[in-house]
């Protein structure tokens, strides 16, 4: 029987994950924000297979760029899991769809323009080769293994992102290393909070403790308290049965 534990803090985690991941309306708009208009990003310092990065406030998207402006990237989608219309799923990705996608572990590796993969930030190119060095495929074999993985896939926020299918298109295995950032802060915060807990714990048997040896202590003294009264009073009454003898 496989052991609940893993599974349930895995499942912890990427329902936290899945917080970060949602893209927030701004206030007072009654739907999803349109992308910007083609020809926002100047896509003429692109190369196909280049990696690009969209830093979000807390989390970065991640795609691999397939030249004349189009972007390959993996989103959660619930749609690719229920319907086959081509139309639909190509439509940009609300976050209805995505939340839904993240739940039922879901998603679509699709291509999109510059203008709606990045959604209006500041893209980054290729910001991740200085962590595998000697490890860059050819621009060309990242973007035909980007090409490949078009359409639907499993979706996990933990084992399998955006940034597990860049790094596998352009580095050749699959890493996420704001996964691993996230998973390490959480298990900082718990050993925190099993930090706070072993030194409530700690503390309290150290009253415990304390309360002990001092009522040890008052017992003791209050037998000596007792034993010296006793002696005392026989003392007094072998006085007592001397003067009575002596009376006599």
């Amino acid at each position: 029987m496989k052991n609940p534990v893993p599974q349930a803090a895995s499942l912890l985690l990427e329902k936290l994950m899945l917080l970060v991941h949602i893209r927030p309306l701004p206030a007072g708009s009654g739907g999803e924000t349109p992308p910007p208009a083609p020809g926002y990003y100047d896509t003429s310092c692109f190369k196909r297979g280049d990696l690009l990065e969209v830093p979000r406030t807390l989390f970065i998207h991640f795609g691999i760029y397939l030249g004349e402006n189009r972007v390959a990237h993996m989103m959660p989608d619930i749609l690719p899991s229920i319907t086959g219309d081509r139309r639909l799923i190509q439509q940009v990705v609300t976050n209805k769809r995505l939340i839904l996608g993240v739940i039922a572990r879901t998603a679509s590796v699709r291509v999109d323009t510059v203008e709606d993969f990045a959604y209006g930030g500041n893209i980054l190119v290729n910001h991740m080769d200085r962590l595998f060095e000697n490890q860059v495929l050819s621009s060309e074999e990242a973007a035909r293994r980007a090409e490949k993985l078009v359409g639907a896939t499993a979706y996990s926020l933990l084992w399998n992102n955006c940034e597990h299918f860049v790094t596998y298109c352009r580095y050749g295995a699959p890493v996420s290393f704001q996964t691993d950032k996230f998973c390490e802060t959480v298990k900082m915060i718990i050993r925190d909070q099993r930090s706070v807990l072993a030194s409530v714990l700690v503390g309290l048997a150290s009253i415990v403790c304390l309360g002990h040896i001092l009522l040890g202590q008052r017992c003791t003294e209050e037998g000596s308290i007792s034993q010296a009264s006793s002696v005392e009073m026989s003392v007094e009454k072998s006085q007592i049965d001397h003067y009575q003898l002596n009376t006599v």
